[in-house]
């Protein structure tokens, strides 16, 4: 991975900064709707069902990811001290039977793709965590720039081991990615 001379910082949020990361919640689902052809629900919202009505009702279904510390971790990506994107990682008991991380989520803005931070702010959380990790994707060859992404960022962290599969997740039929950075081989 080259360096990059942008200064690129991950940080775990709390309370007092987690609207920053629901400020950019929004733009996160607009990017994901292109990858599953989704509109949005009757009031505007990308969300799954009309119930959600604004975005003030869309942050708040998120609040799970401030009361709960040491269990579920909401990093924030800055770049140049600005806010970028965001990464939400799950542990037990919100991940699969043997896994200690799940990615639950990974967001950078458009405008910073393709320069390297994206790979590097994963790495930064990676190394935040040791432990079995898991990660799904979308398989469909509209999500191949996110596949690749992934394949390339985890190999490069974990020198070519990890495992790669397609399979059926809670999420639907997932191009699922594993790997351990405990030193431990994976099962």
């Amino acid at each position: 991975m080259e360096e990059n001379p942008l200064k690129i910082d991950v940080k775990l949020t709390d309370k007092r900064n987690a609207y920053i990361i629901k400020n950019l919640y929004p733009l996160y689902l607009y990017d994901l709707s292109k990858h599953y052809n989704r509109l949005p629900n009757v009031h505007g919202i990308y969300e799954d069902s009309d119930n959600c009505q604004t975005l003030e009702e869309q942050v708040a279904i998120q609040n799970i990811w401030w009361e709960k510390p040491n269990i579920l971790f909401p990093y924030l990506i800055l770049v140049d001290d600005i806010p970028a994107g965001f990464v939400l990682i799950a542990s037990p008991p919100h991940c699969n039977k043997g896994i200690d991380f799940f990615v639950n989520e990974f967001f950078l803005i458009q405008s910073l793709r393709g320069q390297g931070i994206a790979e590097h702010a994963a790495k930064i959380v990676f190394e935040q965590l040791n432990g079995n990790w898991e990660l799904f994707t979308n398989p469909l060859d509209k999500n191949i720039v996110g596949q690749k992404f992934w394949r390339k960022a985890i190999s490069n962290y974990t020198s070519g081991i990890y495992t790669e599969e397609y399979g059926e997740t809670f999420d639907g039929y997932k191009l699922i990615f594993r790997f351990n950075n405990s030193g431990v081989k994976f099962i």
